[in-house]
Formats: C-alpha cells, sequence, structure tokens
C-alpha cells in the first residue's frame, strides 16, 4: 500500500506543476495513469474503477452540490478532506479515499470526471480494446454497427468499442476517429455500402418532411 501511495504522490506532483490554463483531460490523463498504477500494484482495478464511476456516474447525479463543494476553490483542503472522511471512509477502498485526498490538497478534485473518464479510457487500452468513435448524419442501427465493427476489427486486428455520435452536419456521410485520428479516404470507401444507407435515409427523410409541407392533414 506504500508503494501505491508513492506512485499516486508522484504522478500528483507532476500534474500539479501545470499551469491552471491547461486542459481537464490532460491533467485527468496523468491522475488517471497514477490512479490505474497504484490500483494495479494493489490488485485492485477493477474494484477501484468501479468505486470511482459510482461516484461521478452516481453518487454526483443524485447530489449534485457535493460535486460543487469538491470543485470549489472556496472550500479549503482540510475542510474537503473532513467531507471525504465523512462522506466516503466506509463506503471506498482506502486506495480510492487516499486518491482522493490526494487530489484533493492538489487543488484538482474538479478534474474528477476527466480523472474518471481518461482512467476509462487507459484500462481499455491495458485489455487491448480500441474506442472508436463513429459520427453520422443520421442515428446508424444495429445492424449496421455491426458491420462497421466487424469490418474495423478485421482491419485493426483488435477489439473494439464503439461509441456513435450524431452530427447532422455530416449530411450523409460518415467519420470514423480513433484517438486523435480520423480515418476517411480508403475507410470510407470500404464503407460505401453503409454510407450509401445513411444518404438513402437522409433523402427519404428530407422528402417526408417535404410531403408532410405540400399536402397538410386533411387536405
Amino acid at each position: 500500500m506504500a508503494e501505491s501511495a508513492d506512485i499516486i504522490a508522484r504522478d500528483a506532483q507532476n500534474a500539479a506543476r501545470l499551469s491552471p490554463d491547461v486542459g481537464q483531460e490532460k491533467v485527468g490523463e496523468i491522475y488517471a495513469r497514477a490512479l490505474l498504477g497504484a490500483a494495479e500494484k494493489a490488485g485492485q482495478t477493477v474494484a477501484v474503477l468501479e468505486e470511482l464511476d459510482a461516484i461521478v456516474g452516481e453518487l454526483f447525479v443524485q447530489f449534485p452540490k457535493l460535486e460543487m463543494v469538491l470543485a470549489s476553490l472556496i472550500v479549503s483542503p482540510a475542510e474537503k478532506t473532513a467531507l471525504l472522511d465523512s462522506v466516503f471512509a466506509s463506503q471506498i477502498s482506502r486506495l480510492l479515499l487516499n486518491f482522493l485526498k490526494v487530489v484533493s490538497r492538489h487543488g484538482r478534485l474538479d478534474c474528477l470526471r476527466a480523472i474518471r473518464c481518461e482512467a476509462q479510457k487507459l484500462h481499455e487500452e491495458m485489455q487491448g480494446n480500441v474506442r472508436v468513435r463513429v459520427t453520422t448524419a443520421t442515428a446508424v442501427d444495429q445492424q449496421q454497427i455491426e458491420q462497421i465493427t466487424a469490418m474495423l476489427s478485421e482491419s485493426l486486428g483488435q477489439r473494439l468499442i464503439i461509441e456513435t455520435v450524431v452530427d447532422p452536419k455530416l449530411i450523409g456521410g460518415i467519420e470514423l476517429r480513433i484517438g486523435d485520428t480520423v480515418y476517411d479516404g480508403s475507410v470510407a470507401n470500404q464503407l460505401q455500402s453503409i454510407r450509401q444507407q445513411m444518404i438513402d435515409r437522409s433523402v427519404h427523410e428530407i422528402q417526408s418532411r417535404r410531403d408532410r409541407f405540400r399536402y397538410p392533414a386533411g387536405s
């Protein structure tokens, strides 16, 4: 446990050196690596991630004021530590509680959502999974998701986690993002049949809306 605490403290110091205007995503990544490193050493990775997910995904939703207090610059680190002990001491592992206290001492509990997000991504990578964001003009159905997943899995040779996003500005289009890389070109060509389905669906929706304006009900 002492070694895990050292890992957290060391990486927390690195994060604390970043200027205040550095994005939360970058700060979140540093802290997330510290948390995962400590959790791996202690053999508690899955449990700790589930606890963090419950705090951010459930507790903060039910009690938004708790998140506001923990992120506030007005509330002192000592007060936040007391609050963390009061709320979490009997609810979460000592490892995660100590981690939250370290983050609190460095004034970065406002990054807790980013830490959770980055920790999930890093853990997925550790398991050999790749997260792919598929952006389309209209919502894709399950069959199309399966087609995309099968094609990319064969191309990349890795297990995929597909995240779908709808962006109406991509009329009839499709965009694949893996990390910071956007794939189109040859990949888009391989997905031409799926793309055509998107176009057909968009055209059908436009025609349906036009017909409703053209032929008012009861005319």
